[in-house]
């Protein structure tokens, strides 16, 4: 009978154990390591606009500079497979960057979007963008 409880609560213990590192929650740095698909600053596309849009998750950031034609920022970066996101009541909901997921439901993690440091005043697919302007995407929790 002794036996059969020491082998319960070691059955018991391991499982805990697998179920807490399980659960832990990997850090931007983990994340980016696991996921990014460039780790260098990259040039993406032709056009007559050229921006620059810093990525960035934790303590790792690469820089895009996105040359386009396209009117939107969020189609520009679509058009390249940068972003991919969800149609939702207020317009894309940004859940990959640079391969790297941002899950609200599962962690509260999302990718903030800043222009010139500020946090955008409209989402990606309906902010315009101009020759020479800068924008970060921050993975944030």
């Amino acid at each position: 009978m002794k036996i059969m409880s020491n082998i319960l609560t070691l059955v018991t213990v391991l499982s805990l154990l697998f179920t807490l590192s399980a659960c832990r929650q990997k850090t931007p740095e983990e994340l980016w390591d696991e996921n990014a698909v460039y780790t260098e600053d990259k040039t993406f596309g032709e056009g007559s606009k050229t921006v620059k849009v810093e990525v960035k998750a934790g303590e790792r950031k690469v820089t895009f500079t996105i040359c386009s034609d396209e009117q939107y920022l969020g189609d520009a970066l679509l058009s390249h497979g940068l972003i991919t996101g969800e149609e939702g009541a207020y317009g894309l909901y940004i859940k990959s960057v640079n391969g790297v997921l941002a899950d609200y439901d599962v962690d509260q993690s999302y990718w903030a979007f800043y222009k010139d440091g500020e946090y955008a005043m409209a989402g990606i697919d309906l902010t315009a963008f101009f020759d020479g302007e800068h924008y970060e995407l921050v993975y944030t929790r």
